[in-house]
């Protein structure tokens, strides 16, 4: 394609969140966080191996492919790419073609992803989170279905980035401690936040780190303020996905 028509189909795929060079032309040169999410990016690349040869990735909610891309040039073998938007899914596809990289993209939900059928050595789960009406939930299925070793995973944060040193248990009468900014909590957005009505639930850093090791994930590095790299762990006592009347638990 020359360049004016790989311009011309940029514009005709837009609005981009994702900003990728696409053989030297930018797909959202004006993204109000500047070039996003290459500059998130390059605050924890050197936490992610840099060779993923004979790797599967899975990448959940992976918008216009910036990270499916970015896994597929560490030499992973096999990168699946889940968004539940079609435009998105088409930008990707688009992206994923003109960087020459063999990536395959499907529309599925976070919530289905045990249709799958198969655990990945890699899961990006990067900003989904606080988009997601049963966010804990959906944490609980990665762990029980597709996750194999390694979880990336990033959440927009407000609030305290204070750690509150949360005790076993507490008498039904402490009341104090829900009153400390640094407790785990998630802010419950009824309406919208930044013009977003997709935005649900916005934890605080104690929630994150809880909400990760209470669905089954060791946290293993924090190399970015939102960025967690986690392993496999045994989940918490009392969680695990819920599964309707008569759901079968693999």
């Amino acid at each position: 394609m020359s360049s004016a028509d790989i311009k011309q189909r940029i514009e005709q795929l837009g609005p981009w969140f994702h900003n990728i060079e696409l053989r030297g032309i930018p797909t959202a040169p004006d993204h109000f966080l500047g070039n996003y999410p290459r500059t998130k990016w390059r605050k924890f690349e050197h936490a992610i191996p840099a060779d993923l040869t004979g790797k599967s990735v899975l990448d959940i909610g992976c918008n216009a492919g910036f990270y499916s891309i970015e896994m597929k040039r560490r030499g992973a073998s096999r990168v699946l790419g889940l968004d539940f938007d079609d435009a998105y899914l088409e930008q990707a596809r688009f992206a994923a073609e003109l960087a020459e990289t063999d990536i395959e993209f499907r529309k599925l939900s976070v919530y289905d992803v045990g249709a799958l059928g198969e655990r990945f050595d890699v899961v990006i789960f990067m900003g989904v989170l606080y988009h997601l009406r049963h966010p804990l939930l959906a944490l609980d299925l990665i762990r029980e279905h597709v996750a194999g070793d390694l979880l990336i995973f990033q959440s927009m944060q407000r609030g305290s980035q204070e750690v509150f040193p949360v005790k076993e248990d507490y008498d039904f009468w402490q009341e104090k401690i829900f009153a400390d900014p640094s407790f785990p909590r998630l802010h419950f957005i009824e309406h919208r936040y930044a013009n977003d009505p997709t935005n649900w639930w916005i934890p605080n850093r104690a929630a994150t780190e809880a909400m990760l090791r209470s669905a089954g994930f060791s946290i293993e590095a924090h190399p970015e303020d939102e960025v967690y790299i986690c392993r496999l762990a045994e989940p918490a006592w009392g969680g695990g996905a819920v599964y309707p009347i008569g759901g079968k638990r693999t």
